[in-house]
């Protein structure tokens, strides 16, 4: 089937098979290896992106869902400027360790603060409640969302 979205900015127009997830489109068939696929049942959030600015499981879904769509997935944060404030707010609030988890991290944070820039603690435990993150705990990982909201308020 033929699939017509924008990824990243960019519009891409491609057929592919309409039983593949989002998830095998997005990193087997064109190569964002960003996404990763931890679970494969929705349970880990490794592969959530932002699809219409809602973060979403990308295994769980069709790559036809995609279609006429705008996806964002954490390659698509960073700008030329350079790495985007949760990126930043990530790295300097330690809310990394192996990274694997990473990713779908950034992303469910980046539509929460698009969303909310100003989330209250149980909106950010909500955000991210469907996450798993072995290495860090979650207090370095909250902590950072709480200052890229800052950080984005401050650069509107």
């Amino acid at each position: 089937m033929k699939l017509h979205f924008t990824l990243n900015g960019k519009a891409v127009d491609l057929e592919v098979s309409p039983v593949i997830s989002a998830l095998e489109l997005i990193r087997d068939q064109l190569g964002l290896k960003g996404t990763k696929e931890g679970c494969g049942i929705g349970e880990c959030g490794a592969c959530a992106i932002e699809v219409d600015g809602k973060a979403v499981n990308a295994c769980l879904m069709f790559a036809a869902q995609l279609d006429g769509r705008n996806v964002l997935t954490v390659e698509g944060l960073e700008t030329s400027a350079g790495l985007h404030p949760v990126q930043e707010a990530f790295r300097d609030h330690h809310a990394v360790q192996c990274g694997f988890c990473t990713p779908g991290l950034l992303m469910s944070t980046h539509a929460l603060l698009s969303e909310n820039p100003h989330p209250a603690p149980d909106e950010i435990d909500t955000a991210i409640s469907g996450h798993l993150c072995r290495c860090t705990g979650y207090k370095n990982i909250v902590s950072a969302i709480e200052a890229a909201g800052k950080k984005t308020i401050r650069e509107r």
